[in-house]
């Protein structure tokens, strides 16, 4: 992967969780401790890109990998949380609702919207691309590319 690549990709994470941060908090989404995940994640992730990006060492860009993983983690489960939620909801204005009709009232009710938590999806396999073929994690310098 060329060096210019490795900028796309590190001023598409950062644009996309900046964006992320703003509406969630914006959105309140700091009510319950579990809320907090996606914002905490966003610092860290953040500070790790930039460490990796800024001194691109083994340990800097394995640590990103991890923050990563715990990017996608914390998608699939928010999908989790946010669809079991709206389920409960529908099901408390719909008792009868069952199958297909209560799995497609869910997945497209606005509040709370069940897929997006996969934006920390997103972002989380857009920070392993920019570490895919690391020349760190080769023992070369960036220059290396």
């Amino acid at each position: 992967m060329t060096g210019a690549a490795r900028s796309i990709l590190l001023g598409i994470f950062l644009v996309g969780v900046g964006g992320i941060s703003v509406e969630l908090w914006l959105l309140g989404h700091y009510e319950e401790l579990d809320q907090f995940i996606p914002l905490g994640l966003s610092v860290v992730g953040t500070i790790t890109i930039l460490a990796a990006a800024f001194k691109p060492t083994r340990i800097t860009v394995r640590l990103l990998q991890a923050v990563m993983l715990l990017f996608v983690a914390s998608g699939l489960v928010g999908v989790w949380f946010h669809f079991q939620a709206t389920t409960e909801f529908q099901l408390e204005m719909d008792a009868s609702l069952r199958g297909w009709a209560l799995f497609r009232k869910a997945i497209v009710a606005k509040a709370p919207p069940a897929l997006a938590p996969g934006a920390m999806i997103q972002l989380g396999l857009i920070g392993l691309a920019y570490t895919f073929k690391h020349p760190a994690l080769r023992g070369l310098t960036p220059r290396g590319d």
